[in-house]
């Protein structure tokens, strides 16, 4: 049982789904999978297990930001032998093109992060997705009838939410990052070091550049496109 999670052996999938928020982890669970089970509400941060077309799938809440992604990322990786994780969160677009409720599958993550440079040594490391994962997300969105525009690019994950500094996205937006959000870089660093395969799907919740934005029940309620896309993916 580990520290954060406090699951009993067997109670977790090998497939987990990865939201920020706990109450979107219960409405994920209530909406998609049969025979959904709370298997953890410690520190009421939402676990559970179910099936979604015969595969065993767990959604567990992350909090926000790495630190906090990390904790339950390493104990799903060393504690339950987790050996998928799919991020379905939301992000705030970067890329003027983009618009709310766009789709981004992440090919790979920047960050201004520190974790990453203690880790390395003060060397630069490029997190990216697992590219089966990524593919098949690919694939997916691609037999679907989307709503919504699907992109795959880079994230930004920002240890800060209100920065003082919005000056320094401008140089990533300029590389390619389409998106900012919080907890990608540190996952697919974690599913590399660990030997698991990870993948990132956001979807845009707001517009850092028109302002445009959706509410927070929206958000923890309505993007059932990414859900369905990560869902694919992962029982590919």
């Amino acid at each position: 049982m580990s520290t954060h999670i406090a699951a009993e052996p067997g109670q977790i999938a090998p497939i987990v789904l990865f939201p920020g928020d706990p109450l979107r982890a219960k409405w994920i669970a209530e909406n998609f999978l049969d025979d959904a089970t709370l298997y953890s509400e410690t520190r009421g941060m939402l676990g559970f297990t179910g099936t979604w077309e015969g595969h065993r799938v767990s959604v567990q809440g992350s909090g926000m930001g790495q630190p906090s992604m990390a904790i339950y990322a390493t104990e799903l990786f060393t504690e339950y032998d987790v050996q998928t994780i799919v991020r379905v969160g939301s992000c705030g677009a970067l890329a003027e093109h983009l618009s709310v409720r766009d789709i981004i599958i992440a090919n790979g993550a920047c960050t201004d992060s520190g974790i990453n440079r203690v880790r390395f040594n003060g060397l630069d490391y490029a997190p990216v997705a697992d590219f089966s994962l990524l593919r098949a997300a690919v694939e997916a969105s691609e037999q679907m009838s989307l709503g919504s525009a699907v992109h795959v690019g880079l994230l930004f994950s920002s240890d800060q939410f209100y920065s003082t500094r919005p000056e320094l996205t401008e140089p990533f937006v300029q590389h390619g990052a389409l998106a900012v959000e919080m907890e990608t870089s540190g996952l697919y660093t974690l599913a590399a070091f660990h030997g698991r395969r990870a993948l990132s799907i956001c979807t845009v919740s707001d517009h850092i550049v028109t302002g445009e934005a959706t509410t927070a029940h929206e958000r923890e309620q309505t993007f059932g496109e990414m859900i369905e896309i990560a869902l694919r993916a992962a029982t590919a």
